[in-house]
């Protein structure tokens, strides 16, 4: 079956930290570009970082640079997204994405189903 898993969510005071894993399964992530997007109650799903799986560039948001650190583990076949100095604002659902070119004009694209990620105290 293939399918992207989201793990690692939860409460956690201001300031605090979380590790996000996003897990492939049923297909590998090479050649992959794998995002994190989150969506806040009421707003829109908006995009947090990424990762090229071939060559290993990162992309961050302006809200979360400095912030986010967005690694991989081809051998786990595992994307993460170490969140630190987190904020209320960081409240949201996250999901990761895995997309990669099929042809010219043709993608395939996996979604996960959600982690919450509280940030409060």
């Amino acid at each position: 079956q293939v399918q992207l898993v989201e793990s690692g969510g939860g409460l956690v005071q201001p300031g605090g930290s979380l590790r996000l894993s996003c897990a492939a399964s049923g297909f590998s992530l090479d050649y992959y570009v794998i995002g994190w997007f989150r969506q806040a109650p009421g707003k829109e799903r908006e995009g947090v970082s990424c990762i090229s799986i071939g060559d290993g560039s990162t992309y961050y948001a302006d809200s979360v640079k400095g912030r986010f650190t967005i690694s991989r583990d081809n051998a786990k076949n595992t994307v993460y997204l170490q969140m630190n100095s987190l904020k209320p604002e960081d409240t949201a659902v996250y999901y990761c994405n895995a997309e990669r070119s099929i042809t010219s004009t043709a993608t395939r694209n996996y979604w996960g189903q959600g982690t919450q990620v509280t940030v409060s105290s």
